[in-house]
């Protein structure tokens, strides 16, 4: 698995975040809490990180991914009751808009932490 190493670095961090802070918060709450926690870690990230989307080469908006880490991994977080289909295609596509290879979808939402590995199918 790639990135395999890493991705266990960051949900372990998300881990921590969950066992202290429970469920119920608002995401952003979440986002700042895991910021803390992967600093501790030493993992360099950026929060965030406005970037565009492109339509047939064409600028068409923007959108902030909630974390680069490391360069290497997309990490996009939620928190509500259950993760759906509907979350993980938008990870998928944010990974293809965004041209990285592997992401991290992680659910604070729930009583217990879901996190799912993402990979960009067209790299």
């Amino acid at each position: 698995m790639k990135h395999k190493e890493l991705t266990e670095k960051i949900i372990g961090c998300a881990m921590k975040v969950h066992a202290s802070m429970g469920n119920g918060f608002q995401e952003v709450i979440y986002q700042r809490c895991l910021a803390i926690e992967m600093e501790k870690q030493g993992l360099k990230f950026a929060r965030e990180l406005e970037m565009s989307i492109y339509y047939d080469n064409i600028d068409v908006g923007t959108r902030r991914v909630d974390f680069f880490v490391e360069n290497l991994i997309m990490v996009e977080l939620k928190a509500l009751i259950n993760l759906e289909d509907v979350h993980l295609a938008q990870a998928m596509n944010y990974l293809e808009a965004y041209k990285m290879d592997i992401g991290l979808l992680i659910n604070f939402g729930s009583r217990s932490l879901q996190f799912k590995r993402v990979h960009n199918n067209k790299i």
